[in-house]
């Protein structure tokens, strides 16, 4: 399989860079087209820089620890926070998400690993961070990294949406696509940011 996998990287090689179809360029973005929020990453370091190998699949799969400023829109006061994570550099028509999640609190400046386990207590898809996640490819909270073996470095955007309005959830799937949010969200974003880690998985 790992010759399988090998052949397949090299063969899309050039198939990269969905940029224009992150999240971030759809239309509930049209008055911000670039961040407005500084996004750090303490465990990695300045955007763009490598993932450890514990934030993929091939170690302990963690979320990275993401933080940023307290910010006040200038509209209207923030009242939730939506944050995805997305891989443009994947052999697909579209990036692959690979976690979103809602219902983050005004208050929060902070995510790590330990934010991102599922807890019964919150009811359906409730995370310990006191929010909830939404649907990726898999369905799960969150897919870690795994590029395809060969393929070169893949860049994974995390965005954070800041909005003037709760994401109204009533109107979606239990586990809301990217797409349902990104609709629910327009008209309604007060800001974003965003940070990018970098992983390669290397022959051997």
């Amino acid at each position: 399989m790992k010759y399988v996998e090998y052949g397949f990287s090299r063969l899309f090689a050039n198939a990269k860079g969905r940029d224009a179809k992150l999240f971030s360029k759809g239309p509930a973005f049209s008055q911000f087209s670039n961040p407005t929020i500084d996004i750090e990453c303490p465990e990695v370091g300045a955007s763009g820089s490598q993932l450890h190998e514990d934030h993929s699949a091939d170690g302990a799969g963690h979320f990275p620890t993401l933080r940023w400023p307290a910010v006040v829109a200038s509209s209207a006061e923030i009242k939730q926070y939506l944050l995805i994570s997305e891989d443009p550099d994947a052999p697909l028509p579209n990036p692959i998400i690979h976690g979103i999640y809602y219902g983050i609190a005004p208050t929060v400046t902070e995510v790590t690993a330990e934010d991102f386990v599922e807890v019964e207590s919150g009811g359906p898809h409730a995370l310990h961070g006191g929010w909830k996640y939404g649907q990726n490819r898999k369905g799960t909270v969150y897919i870690p990294p795994r590029p395809l073996l060969g393929h070169g470095p893949h860049r994974y955007f995390f965005t954070l949406v800041a909005l003037t309005q709760p994401l109204d959830v009533s109107k979606m799937s239990p586990l809301p696509t990217a797409e349902e949010v990104l609709q629910g969200i327009e008209g309604n974003v007060a800001g974003w940011g965003q940070w990018i880690g970098v992983y390669e998985r290397v022959w051997k």
